[in-house]
């Protein structure tokens, strides 16, 4: 992250971060054959990698009190192409 010492804001922070996430073609195949898991598994999956973006800025307001905003955008989630914005 960035610290705010840049735009003479010393305790601010930010920061972004970017993430492609994958499974194996075992996982894969037993999800396009309708099998189910933990977290994934909600019917024929029609399979995407997951592309992750997000964001943050955290403000130092007063003596030790903190506020945060996030911004995140999910491509794909779970896996599938079905899925998302």
């Amino acid at each position: 992250g960035a610290s705010g010492r840049t735009w003479r804001r010393k305790q601010d922070r930010a920061g972004a971060a970017l993430a492609s996430n994958a499974i194996s073609g075992d996982h894969r195949r037993y999800l396009a054959l309708g099998g189910r898991g933990f977290l994934l598994g909600d019917g024929r999956l029609n399979y995407r990698r997951e592309l992750i973006v997000e964001g943050y800025y955290t403000v130092h307001f007063w003596r030790g009190l903190f506020g945060s905003l996030v911004l995140q955008h999910i491509n794909n989630p779970g896996y599938n192409r079905d899925r998302g914005p």
